[in-house]
């Protein structure tokens, strides 16, 4: 028994394992703009948050090195009548060392993983910058990237039935 165990141990798996290293992150653009303390807001205020991402991928000159930014888009409107409150525009990305992914599934890794494991820095940012802004901090819930990936493959799937062009894919 411990020979077979020994045998299967020093046997090469048939796949290589798949590696991912956060070579470093930065945030290339952000934009706060807190239009309560501009025009004044007065009365009572309920806020309606919409929060939209955008994604996208590229190779870097460096072997094995991908690029990877996560658009935010934050508008805080109050409910009551429309008026906004604030806006918050952010650009975050990652640059990411990936072995070992198959080419036909790099696209996707490249839009849910990388993305996922930039989550938390971008929530946290999120939050230090509405609670510096005035607001309470907002702490963003977890977005599901592989929903996000599969609706955006879907319409564009759907634009190409349809004849339209389709936006270029990402660089992956």
């Amino acid at each position: 028994m411990a020979e077979e165990q020994e045998k299967a141990a020093a046997a090469p798996d048939a796949t290589p394992q798949v590696k991912m290293q956060i070579l470093g992150q930065f945030i290339r653009d952000m934009s706060f703009e807190n239009i309560v303390a501009q025009k004044g807001i007065s009365g009572d205020v309920q806020p309606d948050i919409q929060v939209s991402v955008n994604l996208d991928a590229k190779k870097r000159s460096v072997a094995n090195q991908y690029e990877v930014l996560m658009k935010l888009n934050v508008e805080s409107k109050n409910k009551g009548d429309g008026a906004p409150m604030f806006v918050l525009e952010l650009e975050y990305g990652g640059i990411f060392s990936i072995e070992n992914v198959p080419d036909e599934q790099l696209h996707p890794f490249l839009l849910i993983e990388c993305p996922r494991m930039l989550f938390p820095f971008v929530r946290r940012v999120v939050s230090d910058i509405t609670r510096d802004g005035g607001f309470p901090p907002l702490n963003l819930e977890n977005i599901d990237f592989i929903s996000m990936y599969r609706n955006e493959i879907s319409k564009r799937a759907a634009a190409q039935a349809n004849g339209a062009e389709a936006p270029a894919p990402s660089n992956a």
